[in-house]
């Protein structure tokens, strides 16, 4: 299976936190930004199947490996055969606890294959850590404090900004296009401001070099890159809804 074994094992502590990183925002994108196509794909009807994230950023659902034992250990088997039985909600979180758990036990068989001593696997733990996990991501647990310290420190400087597609644009994008010497005390105290906000997308924190814009339904931010938004696009979008918020009020 194309990025389900362990075509190109990392060997060091920052290769298997880069494997870990790819395949969890591949993950991330299925029940989020793909989340329609997602949950098309795991029919109930089908036998099992399991949800692969792959270092490349991608995902895939698909039947578990044939050999015994796999190569890499299996993700959740069978989360196709919940799909109408829960609330679509319910289910991207159970979906989401397993893959954060596949996550892991992932890492770690790399830890183990390749001699990781105590300090490596600590270490290993700290940077994974430092990441929310994609249960948080994907119900906005770990979110909800830091987006809303965000939306109300956003708001009370940007006041006479008309909504949030103008204040991404204008607020944050443009610095990245600004010398660096004269902008460096604004994106100091704009890191400062926003550097805990997470992107509902792929998880990632905020950065002064990226565009965001926000969504108006569920007030999430997102990288432009993630939801293909661009500046120049976000000036004409009178309204703007995520990909998760269009599907959702799309469907019946």
């Amino acid at each position: 299976m194309e990025g389900g074994g362990a075509a190109c094992n990392p060997r060091t502590v920052e290769e298997v936190f880069r494997d870990f990183k790819g395949r969890r925002a591949g993950m991330i994108k299925a029940l989020t930004t793909d989340v329609e196509e997602f949950y098309q794909q795991c029919d109930p009807e089908k036998e099992n199947l399991c949800l692969y994230g792959f270092p490349s950023e991608q995902w895939e659902v698909n039947l578990p490996a044939e050999e015994v034992p796999p190569e890499l250990p299996e993700p959740a088997l069978g989360i196709n055969f919940a799909r109408d039985g829960m609330q679509e909600k319910d289910w991207l979180s159970l979906v989401a606890v397993h893959s954060d758990a596949w996550l892991l036990s992932v890492a770690f068989y790399f830890g183990a294959r390749f001699g990781f001593d105590k300090a490596d696997r600590k270490r290993l733990f700290n940077m994974i850590n430092d990441l929310p996990t994609i249960f948080e991501v994907v119900t906005g647990a770990a979110k909800k404090q830091t987006k809303e310290k965000s939306l109300v420190s956003n708001h009370s400087s940007n006041k006479s900004k008309s909504n949030s597609k103008v204040r991404e644009s204008q607020a944050k994008y443009p610095k990245a296009l600004q010398p660096k010497d004269e902008e460096e005390g604004l994106d100091q105290e704009d890191e400062e401001e926003h550097g805990e906000t997470l992107c509902g997308a792929c998880g990632e924190n905020y950065a002064s070099d990226e565009f965001w814009i926000c969504c108006d339904v569920c007030e999430k931010w997102f990288h432009g890159k993630c939801v293909k938004i661009t500046p120049a696009r976000a000036e004409h979008i009178k309204q703007y809804k995520c990909p998760s918020c269009s599907n959702k009020r799309a469907r019946p």
